[in-house]
């Protein structure tokens, strides 16, 4: 699977979990060299895995599933960018918050959206044929970068398409101790969008990293 913007944090903590879970990564980034040592990196952190770094076109053409990890501002001229090689069939997995202190503001409000959410936005600019899933806005960079650390919460996924869903939760649990929790069609990605504000006001006034967990669901999700 490919991610667009792994030589970020959140990004780059996603690639070191899969590679570690046995995926194979593609680390996109605009600057073709920053991806490659972007990917030796990981590859340091996680021997063995087949970690690739790529510029962002490239590395977008490579997989089913494509993550775009990138601020707010980056999502539409990143989007943009992929029109030309993203293709019928592929799903694009946007973990876009729209936060404020991305244009200068505070990281405890969002901005609005005119679609509604960074999420419908994304649907709004990729190709058709192509899905759009919103997932992965209350986990921690830096918990996902440490790999010694233990997870036990839950990522909430939206989506117009049910087996994209699926394909997008089977994919974040390979990532030990995530459970993907289905919300349903793509615009209740505004709601989830703004937990990110959320948990980061809880971090502050707590000083901590704490994620999301759903209690009183049933045993099976995706049956």
């Amino acid at each position: 699977m490919t991610i667009v913007g792994a030589t970020g944090d959140l990004g780059f903590g996603l690639a070191l979990r899969l590679a570690k879970a046995g995926t194979p990564v593609v680390i996109g980034s605009r600057d073709g060299d920053r991806a490659e040592q972007a990917a030796e990196q990981a590859a340091a952190r996680v021997p063995g895995a087949e970690i690739r770094g790529l510029e962002n076109p490239e590395a977008a053409a490579q997989s089913e599933i494509v993550v775009v990890s990138v601020p707010f501002p980056s999502q539409a001229p990143t989007l943009k960018s992929l029109r030309g090689v993203l293709r019928e069939g592929q799903i694009v997995v946007d973990v876009t918050a729209p936060l404020a202190s991305t244009v200068g503001g505070r990281a405890t409000r969002v901005l609005q959206v005119w679609q509604g959410s960074a999420a419908q936005q994304a649907q709004e600019l990729v190709p058709r044929g192509v899905t759009v899933v919103s997932a992965l806005h209350t986990v921690s960079a830096a918990h996902l970068a440490d790999l010694d650390y233990v997870f036990d919460e839950d990522v909430l996924v939206t989506g117009d398409d049910r087996d994209a869903r699926r394909r997008v939760a089977e994919l974040v649990e390979r990532v030990e101790g995530l459970r993907a929790v289905d919300c349903g069609k793509l615009e209740v990605a505004r709601l989830t969008e703004q937990l990110t504000a959320l948990t980061i006001a809880i971090n502050i006034r707590h000083r901590a990293t704490a994620g999301i967990k759903i209690t009183g669901l049933p045993d099976e999700l995706w049956s």
